[in-house]
Order: C-alpha cells, then structure tokens, then sequence
C-alpha cells in the first residue's frame, strides 16, 4: 500500500509545481561548517530537551506551512540552530521567535531560508 500512497503524493507535488528533488537544498549540508542534524546525536540531555520544546512551539503553531514544520532544529551546548528552507519571511521570524523564547535571543542562529516558489 505504501507504493501507490508515494505516487499519489509524488503526483500531487508535481500538479502543484513543486519539485520532489531537494538535491540542491541538501549540497549546503555538505558544508565543512555545516550544522546538522547528524552532529546532535551525541549530545546532553538538556540540548535534546531544548530541541523539544522549540520543536513542539513550531509544529503547534497550525499557521505555519509544512516547510516551516519540518525544518532543522539542531542544539549543541545550550546554542541552537535552525536550518531549512520556510514559505515567508513571517514564517522565518516567527521561528526564530519561537526559538528565543525558549533558548535565548543570544543562543539562537538563524539560517533559514525562504523557498523559491515552485519548490
């Protein structure tokens, strides 16, 4: 059953002129400097805890797109980083806010990116 669902939804994107390829969007995670996901998985409690709680700000707020949902949230020691590409600079900010108010305005970088439309 999984097979004809990932069609539908690959049907579904392409109707709505949206690319399934995010290869391009993935190359600057290849970056020496780039901060993923990947990188966390050794880290503290209290940093998985703060990724929670900013997680859990982001994907309550039913305003924000799908992208804004699913974007990175990256915490090492008590510093947080998000990453990924938003639909609005309104979208962005409101993160980013999100964000600060639970680690701190000083301990948030914000590289989030407003998605080209079409994509």
């Amino acid at each position: 059953m999984k097979g004809p669902l990932l069609i539908a939804m690959l049907a579904a994107a392409l109707a709505a002129g949206q690319s399934p390829d995010n290869s391009k969007t993935n190359q600057r995670d290849r970056d020496d400097g780039a901060v993923t996901a990947g990188q966390q998985q050794n880290t503290s409690k209290a940093d998985i805890e703060l990724v929670r709680k900013i997680r859990q700000s982001v994907y309550g707020d039913k305003t924000l797109s799908t992208y804004a949902h699913n974007v990175k949230i990256v915490a090492q020691d008590g510093r947080v980083t998000l990453r990924g590409p938003v639909r609005t600079v309104a979208e962005r900010d409101s993160i980013q806010q999100k964000a600060a108010a639970i680690a701190g305005a000083d301990n948030v970088t914000n590289q989030l990116e407003i998605a080209e439309k079409g994509n």
